[in-house]
């Protein structure tokens, strides 16, 4: 009797061992993303292996291009805005004139060219399309010390770009009164579709597919180990990458961190935050930024994201008018760079977009879109991330484990608490309320997050986080 209760009890313990040995492991299997290999070339996949070249790229564009712009420009059509309405209807037209006046009589696209020149850049081809990247090395390392890798994503309506003020602080920190202990060699790929990169000729182009291109890109270029920033689409190509390679990516550092599986413990921190926020884990700050939720959360994001809700049903449409128009492209453009960096600049006339950018950076940004002719395929980018429904992919289901760095700034139209982000990023070494600042932090506050680029990586080498997986 005993010796049966003894093989039962020894089968209870198989049947239990079993269960826990299948969840560890199934858990362990959930835990990275599969790299996703495309082919988004034109039409049928050659069976040639792929020409694995870098090639040197040069910003380049006719006189004939100028001209039809400058044709465009003069035979722009305007729309007089409602009295005092500000940039509470979208971009006043009214400032727009003397944007397009600006544009065709001061603004020095040659020079600009320059300016975007004086980084290397590059062109190798991945996945049947050519992607282009900025790969600016420190001009000089102190003896013993070696650049750590960082791949920096911008994101829509940005560019490549965007990195332009950072990229310096990162390379040269001492040349800009910052602590070299940490030197970056940077590389800034822009987004397929995007800029100077191959629009994908495929449908399905998300963001696993640009995270599983850039990590070729990193491997191509020799680097084994690095660390990835991002904010907007590079906020979600980089974390993709965290679970893709979770073994490649040192440090994972964003100035935009959203949640988008949301689960009772949210809602309920919705509902209660703001009287209980120690229970959710909530700060002073959060509960400023957050509260009440129905106006700085609901109706922010439905007044907020009617051109996400075109993007990702029917960008095409709306993308004709866009591609055709350089006036409607600034147009469409420049809003976004003045309420993202501060809602309060829509009750501007001007939209306060001079108030933290100047004219020759906005437009060089608007030129990229033009000269490359991309915006259509930018947008797409939103329909082939957003059209199956959000929280409904893989990718968000599953958790990060890299070392995270979280950079929030208070102008970002949404704000994420760290007890938010902890669910997805289980790492988090480091969570800073900004001081100043909105969505184009690059662009924007440069100093404030190469500093805390710096400071987070500085914390990931010293405790050697990444080794402890």
């Amino acid at each position: 009797c005993s010796s049966l209760a003894g093989i039962m009890l020894l089968e209870v313990f198989l049947v239990l061992g079993t269960v826990i040995i299948y969840f560890l492991l199934s858990k362990k299997k959930e835990e990275t993303l599969p790299f996703k290999k495309g082919w988004w070339g034109k039409g049928q996949k050659p069976d040639t292996e792929e020409d694995i070249t870098i090639w040197p790229f040069k910003v380049e564009t006719t006189e004939e291009e100028l001209s039809d712009l400058f044709r465009r420009l003069d035979q722009a059509r305007f729309t007089e805005p409602l009295e005092n309405s500000c940039f509470h209807y979208g971009t006043n037209s009214v400032y727009l004139r003397k944007v397009v006046s600006y544009w065709k009589n001061q603004f020095n696209w040659k020079k600009q060219v320059e300016v975007l020149n004086k980084y290397p850049q590059f062109k190798t081809k991945i996945q049947g399309i050519d992607i282009h990247f900025v790969h600016v090395k420190p001009p000089r390392l102190p003896e013993g010390q070696s650049a750590k890798p960082l791949l920096m994503v911008h994101g829509w309506p940005g560019s490549f770009y965007e990195f332009y003020k950072i990229i310096p602080l990162l390379t040269d920190p001492a040349s800009h009164g910052l602590s070299d202990e940490h030197i970056f060699e940077v590389i800034c790929p822009s987004i397929p579709g995007y800029g100077f990169s191959e629009a994908p000729h495929k449908k399905g182009f998300n963001s696993i597919s640009a995270a599983s291109i850039f990590y070729e890109l990193m491997l191509r270029l020799g680097f084994n180990e690095f660390y990835a920033q991002g904010g907007d689409w590079g906020w979600l190509i980089c974390t993709n990458l965290a679970q893709i390679a979770p073994n490649h990516m040192k440090g994972l550092h964003l100035n935009l961190a959203s949640v988008t599986n949301m689960g009772f413990i949210h809602l309920l921190s919705i509902l209660l935050g703001r009287y209980l926020p120690g229970l959710f884990g909530f700060r002073d700050e959060d509960v400023r930024r957050m509260f009440p939720f129905l106006k700085k959360g609901l109706y922010r994001i439905l007044l907020e994201s009617g051109y996400a809700h075109i993007q990702a049903t029917k960008p095409d449409t709306v993308g004709c008018g866009l591609n055709d128009s350089p006036v409607g492209l600034a147009a469409y453009i420049l809003e976004k760079f003045s309420t993202w960096t501060d809602l309060e600049f829509r009750n501007l006339e001007d939209g306060g977009l001079e108030r933290k950018f100047n004219l020759d950076d906005l437009l060089t940004n608007i030129m990229i879109y033009w000269v490359s002719g991309c915006i259509v395929s930018s947008m797409r980018f939103y329909k082939e991330n957003l059209q199956k429904g959000i929280g409904t992919q893989k990718h968000e289901r599953l958790t990060v484990q890299v070392p995270t760095g979280i950079a929030s700034f208070p102008n970002e139209v949404m704000h994420t608490p760290q007890a938010w982000a902890q669910k997805k990023y289980t790492n988090i070494v480091s969570f800073h309320f900004m001081p100043r600042g909105g969505h184009f932090a690059a662009l924007e506050e440069p100093e404030l997050l190469a500093e805390d680029i710096l400071q987070f990586v500085g914390k990931v080498e010293k405790e050697q986080l990444w080794r402890k997986k």
